[in-house]
């Protein structure tokens, strides 16, 4: 068989099992509360001749996944190499931008901007895929007595400039009605670091694009906010829900003073818990080419009955049903 004809083979039956992405960026507005993938519907089979090397840049909270997400799907593709940089969801589209990368994780939705920059360039939009839920909850040692806050008291908290509400800066434990620390200690506060989607979602949604205060120490991950304030004495920190430790406790929202909504799977899936979000992995995908076959096969992976469940062993929480069969047609469509 000529490699003429070989090649011919390999297109036609590539083509039937996995065809590209289309080029715009998909607009998917999915409820929460739909139900989460069906095992029986999204199994994954491997596909034959897939190899070379995907270069991950972005997000370090979708890191954890994206190193378990490798590992599987290198024993599933021996022939196929990873390279993941975990240096914040602002990285993502500069990389896709300058060819340094071809995978890029975000915590965040790309904004504007960074559409717009990628455009430029390319003339068409990149291409964003949600492969997981995750949500940002309120951290405080084991010990700690607290177990509450309403969004005017995070706002309060974190905020220099409290547009969410805050009616002063909350500085000392018993400005919470916390008196088990004595009147002279004050609040540590721990966050992300500003290249991270974490930091972008609560600077939205608990600050209301408010500025941080500069008594905020910022973190280079969201374990690494876990572990402060696990090891702190009268500590408060925003973080992934997906870190979580035994030697912490996620602290219940409110926005009115009386519902107070723990950061639960079911109300992270409904939307109730205030801060959740999706994550996602953005691709470049040409109108005029399509997606290649190692990207293609890697995100049909992570959207399968096997993908999936890693997001929910990783504690994050599935992509919805509808959300996955809409995104995996638009991986199998014919452009």
């Amino acid at each position: 068989m000529t490699g003429m004809i070989k090649r011919i083979i390999l297109s036609i039956v590539f083509a039937l099992i996995a065809a590209p992405l289309h080029a715009q960026t998909p607009r998917i507005d999915i409820p929460l509360s739909a139900s989460i993938v069906n095992p029986n519907d999204y199994d994954y089979r491997s596909v034959p001749g897939v190899h070379g090397t995907l270069t991950s840049v972005g997000s370090e909270t979708l890191a954890g996944l994206m190193t378990i997400w490798a590992q599987r799907f290198q024993e599933l593709y021996p022939h196929v190499k990873f390279q993941i940089q975990a240096s914040g969801s602002s990285t993502a589209l500069p990389a896709l931008i300058q060819g340094t990368s071809n995978i890029g994780p975000m915590s965040r939705k790309p904004n504007t901007r960074e559409i717009a920059q990628f455009s430029r360039v390319y003339g068409y939009s990149p291409t964003t895929m949600i492969v997981a839920i995750d949500a940002v909850a309120l951290y405080v040692e084991n010990n700690n007595p607290l177990t509450r806050l309403t969004l005017a008291e995070v706002d309060s908290l974190f905020s220099a400039t409290r547009l969410c509400g805050g009616a002063k800066n909350l500085t000392s434990w018993q400005d919470l009605g916390v008196n088990a620390y004595g009147e002279a200690r004050t609040i540590q506060l721990f966050g992300r670091n500003s290249a991270s989607g974490t930091y972008d979602l609560f600077k939205s949604q608990a600050l209301c694009n408010g500025d941080y205060l500069r008594s905020v120490n910022e973190m280079p991950s969201s374990s690494s906010v876990v572990q402060s304030v696990a090891s702190s004495v009268g500590a408060i920190g925003y973080a992934a829900l997906g870190h979580q430790s035994m030697n912490v406790r996620t602290l219940a929202l409110s926005a009115n003073g009386v519902n107070y909504i723990n950061a639960t799977a079911n109300n992270v899936r409904t939307g109730a818990y205030p801060f959740t979000r999706f994550l996602y992995i953005i691709v470049n995908q040409s109108p005029e080419s399509p997606l290649s076959v190692l990207e293609h096969t890697f995100l049909m992976f992570v959207m399968s009955q096997e993908g999936q469940k890693i997001v929910a062993d990783s504690g994050y929480f599935t992509v919805s049903e509808r959300s996955i069969k809409k995104q995996k047609e638009q991986l199998l469509s014919v452009f």
